[in-house]
């Protein structure tokens, strides 16, 4: 999966990959011939004290060394552009993918997972991807390169060339079969530590309200903990690793000198050749230490590699595009016997629902709570694909429309709202990034939300933190309604989108409302009977099913759900 990932995303950069892989090997050849070069200035020059041939050899040892110094620098510099790239090309397909995801995806990954998936995962395989350009061609010729090389020199020590680089070889597999399963381990930590500040960040106000900041303290500590319980054993394997490596070239080092001093003393070898074979000999193994230094990463990388392919494979859900349709607009929702349930349930939340939401006219839903009257919307927004059973809209099936064509012609105000970090406008403008300045004022005084704007010294260029933390949450829920007002859609969901608002600014915006949405299908999920009792048919929902419809004054009458729900709340203001 690794090398696929690697394939794929630096084919688009095959040049800067070539460009490398010449530099590199030009660098390793220059490399690779000093030492020789080394041997004929002891042998020849130093041996008979002849100095022009020291300083002609020394003259081109200094220029195979500066074109190494350029190769190698060039090499890192397109080898940084090419990795940089693929991290960039591949955090931007996971945000593509992570975007397209629809809400059981998402449940099923979980946010603090995919966080760490497009951020942290990504980030090893570039890291890898470096470290491959950078070595991937000078390591294999080097250790190569260097056993011919000095095999040229003297065959007799030839056998300590195999001896260590076995050995470097049987550690370097040990290492590797210890760090796989603490580098999955660890990515699974990040993910928990992730989640935790996540939930502590976006629940802080709750968290101050019970007084629970010591145990989430304690909670967070105990994911810190954990994670960095892995992360020190993976950094004792690293520890273990350099000095098991430091003194294999020590002791092949020693060996060199050891057993090279006898056959000099015999007469068996140059000083000159000796001194070449152990520069070869510290080549070898100092390109087996970078690869097993990259042998170390690679782990890490396999894994990330894994759990960024799991984002990239998933298959296209509710949200895959489809092929568009060319009928009016009117703003017709039909349900024919809908049936969903969520991932893991026990039984569906909604079961065989029907009814029809005619354009210029307004469908209440109310139910007790967990009746499934918000998935219901969520179903018409096709945010989730319905289990079996069909949603029309004007006709054509939901999933024949494009993502564009739903967006331009539903209005979903979310039952908690929520505002991007920006400005007003740039809220305001969500769904219509063309809505001139008049359109967004219009739009705020029927969401009853132009005081406070205009109160702003910015207006609608004022800003709004991310979430929208720095207005109340009444205020969040006019602008998410205005939002929605902006886009002019044919059909308005609004889930339980007036529950922030008092009910005399609820009153004032439902009326503002009427003249807006009159040739438009409104569907309102309410919990308050006051919010409906004027819509033109209230259906009534209990445990997923229809149990009632009609109008206020006929479900009074012939709807025991209903008229229940009615007498709790009468009963709740009169005890006010």
């Amino acid at each position: 999966m690794l090398t696929r990932i690697i394939a794929r995303y630096t084919r688009p950069y095959t040049v800067g990959v070539i460009c490398v892989i010449v530099l590199q090997l030009v660098a390793t050849l220059a490399a690779l011939y000093l030492p020789s070069l080394n041997a004929q200035i002891i042998d020849r020059g130093v041996s008979r004290g002849d100095t022009d041939v020291i300083w002609s050899i020394g003259g081109v040892m200094l220029l195979i060394c500066l074109v190494q110094a350029a190769a190698a620098i060039c090499a890192v510099y397109f080898g940084s552009r090419v990795s940089m790239s693929l991290g960039r090309d591949l955090r931007r397909d996971v945000f593509a993918r992570v975007s397209g995801f629809s809400a059981t995806q998402l449940g099923r990954f979980g946010a603090p997972t995919l966080i760490t998936r497009g951020t942290n995962d990504v980030q090893q395989v570039q890291i890898l991807t470096l470290m491959l350009l950078n070595m991937m061609v000078s390591t294999p010729i080097m250790c190569i390169g260097g056993i011919v090389m000095a095999l040229r020199e003297d065959v007799g020590l030839s056998w300590l060339v195999w001896v260590s680089v076995a050995v470097l070889g049987v550690v370097v597999g040990l290492l590797v079969s210890l760090l796989i399963p603490l580098f999955r381990t660890m990515q699974e930590r990040i993910d928990g530590i992730n989640g935790i500040l996540r939930e502590q960040l976006i629940g802080v106000r709750v968290i101050r309200a019970f007084v629970r900041e010591r145990y989430e303290r304690a909670r967070f500590a105990d994911a810190n903990t954990s994670l960095t319980g892995v992360s020190v054993r993976v950094g004792n394997v690293f520890v273990l690793m350099f000095p098991i490596i430091m003194m294999i070239l020590h002791l092949a080092t020693a060996a060199v000198l050891w057993f090279g001093a006898h056959r000099i003393d015999t007469g068996e070898m140059q000083v000159g050749a000796l001194t070449a074979f152990l520069q070869y000999l510290l080549q070898i193994l100092v390109a087996v230490m970078m690869a097993t230094f990259m042998a170390m990463m690679v782990p890490r990388a396999v894994v990330s590699a894994e759990r960024v392919s799991e984002v990239l494979a998933v298959g296209t859900d509710v949200t895959s595009e489809g092929t568009g349709v060319d009928v009016p607009v009117r703003g017709r929702l039909e349900f024919h016997d809908v049936v969903f349930g969520y991932t893991g349930a026990e039984k569906p939340v909604v079961q065989g629902v029907s009814f029809t939401a005619e354009p210029g006219t307004t469908t209440a839903i109310i139910g007790s709570t967990g009746a499934g009257k918000s998935t219901l919307l969520k179903l018409a927004d096709r945010l989730y694909a319905p289990d079996s059973g069909r949603i029309l809209l004007d006709g054509a099936p939901l999933e024949a429309y494009t993502r564009e064509q739903l967006a331009s012609r539903i209005g979903y105000v979310p039952q908690r709202p929520y505002l991007f970090s920006g400005t007003v406008a740039s809220n305001l403008r969500f769904g219509a990034a063309d809505a001139d300045d008049d359109r967004l004022w219009a739009a705020l005084r029927v969401a009853q939300a132009d005081d406070f704007v205009s109160a702003m010294p910015e207006g609608v260029d004022g800003p709004i933190s991310q979430g929208g933390t720095n207005v109340s949450g009444g205020q969040r829920q006019r602008l998410s309604i205005a939002r929605a007002l902006v886009v002019e859609p044919a059909v308005y969901l609004f889930d339980d989108s007036f529950s922030a608002l008092d009910v005399a600014t609820d009153a004032r915006l439902r009326s503002a409302l009427v003249p807006v949405t009159r040739s438009a299908a409104v569907i309102i999920v309410a919990q308050r009977i006051s919010t409906i009792r004027g819509a033109d048919q209230i259906i009534v929902v209990d445990d997923g099913q229809v149990v009632g419809r009609g109008t206020h004054e006929e479900l009074l009458e012939s709807n025991a759900t209903y008229r229940e729900i009615h007498t709790s709340q009468l009963s709740a203001e009169e005890v006010a």
